[in-house]
C-alpha cells in the first residue's frame, strides 16, 4: 500500500495556512460577503483561504490537479487536491465557531477518483482531524500529539445518535418522511450541520449522520476520517465513497437501516 505520510503532512501545512487567515478575518466587522450563482454566501476569507491553499499546491505539487470550491477545477492527472477553504460559510459570516476547512487528497483509480488523505481543521474550536488512506484516523494538536479515532459500538437504532443539517433539503427531495421516520426509531436527534456530525461519527460520539445534498469538496475529506476510522460513508444511493451528491455516514453497524428509511421516497 503507497505511503501518503509526506501528502497528509502537506495537507497539515495547508490546514495551518488557512487557519491563519480564516482566523484574522474571523468576526471581522467589516468582513465582505457576496451572493454566489447558487444563492449561497461567499467570503473574502473564503477565497483568501483557498488562493493560500492553490499557491501552496503549485509550489509543492506543480503535477497535481486541484479541485476548489470557489475556483474550480485546475490541471489534470491521477491526483487531484479537493479544497472547501470554509465548510460552514454560513455560520463563519454569522460568527458560530463552527467552520472548517477541508483538505483532501484523490487518487485515480478502479472506481474512479476515492480519497488518500484528509484533513479537517476547525480552528475557531480547536479541533482537528486527519487520515490517510490504510493508516487510520486522529484527532489532535499535530500529527506528533494525536489519538486514534474509533467509531461506536452502538448496535441499536433505538440507542442510537442521529445528527443532521436541517429540515428543508429532505423536504425539498420528497425525503421528508423517511427522514421523519428515521429521527422517531433512533435514541436522539441533534442538527449539528456541515462537517461536525461526519468527524463525530469517526469519534463515537454520534451513531448516524445523513445530508440530503453536498458537493463533492463537502465530503471528500470527511470521508476518508470517517472510514479510515472504522465507518461507513455512502451516497443515499448505497454506493461507497463522496460522489453520490449526497451522504449519509455511520458507525457500520446500523448503516443498512439508516439507508432505508432514508433513500425512501
Amino acid at each position: 500500500m503507497p505511503d501518503y505520510h509526506d501528502d497528509l503532512r502537506l495537507a497539515h501545512v495547508l490546514a495551518d495556512t488557512a487557519d491563519a487567515a480564516t482566523m484574522a478575518r474571523f468576526k471581522a466587522l467589516d468582513l465582505k460577503v457576496e451572493t454566489k450563482p447558487d444563492m449561497t454566501p461567499v467570503s473574502e476569507a473564503d477565497k483568501a483561504a483557498e488562493e493560500l491553499i492553490r499557491g501552496n499546491l503549485q509550489r509543492a505539487r506543480p503535477r497535481d490537479a486541484i479541485l476548489g470550491e470557489e475556483y474550480g477545477v485546475q490541471g489534470t492527472g491521477p491526483r487531484r487536491w479537493v479544497i472547501d477553504p470554509i465548510d460552514g460559510t454560513k455560520n463563519y459570516v454569522r460568527g458560530v465557531p463552527v467552520w472548517a476547512t477541508l483538505i483532501s487528497l484523490m487518487e485515480a483509480g478502479e472506481d474512479g477518483f476515492q480519497p488518500v488523505v484528509g484533513v479537517v481543521s476547525a480552528p475557531a474550536l480547536g479541533r482537528r482531524w486527519w487520515a490517510a488512506k490504510g493508516a487510520g484516523a486522529y484527532t489532535g494538536r499535530s500529527l506528533t500529539s494525536a489519538s486514534r479515532l474509533h467509531v461506536s459500538e452502538v448496535g441499536r437504532l433505538a440507542d442510537a445518535s442521529f445528527a443532521y443539517s436541517s429540515l428543508s433539503g429532505w423536504e425539498e427531495q420528497g425525503r421528508l418522511d423517511g427522514f421523519l421516520d428515521l429521527t422517531r426509531k433512533v435514541w436522539r436527534t441533534r442538527g449539528y450541520g456541515d462537517f461536525w456530525p461526519y468527524m463525530m461519527v469517526a469519534e463515537g460520539s454520534v451513531d448516524l449522520c445523513a445530508e440530503p445534498e453536498l458537493s463533492l469538496w463537502d465530503m471528500a475529506a470527511t470521508a476518508i476520517v470517517v472510514t479510515e476510522a472504522g465507518g461507513s460513508f455512502t451516497g443515499l444511493d448505497g454506493r461507497p465513497g463522496p460522489h453520490s451528491g449526497n451522504a449519509a455516514a455511520s458507525n457500520g453497524l446500523l448503516h443498512d437501516e439508516m439507508l432505508s428509511h432514508l433513500a425512501a421516497r
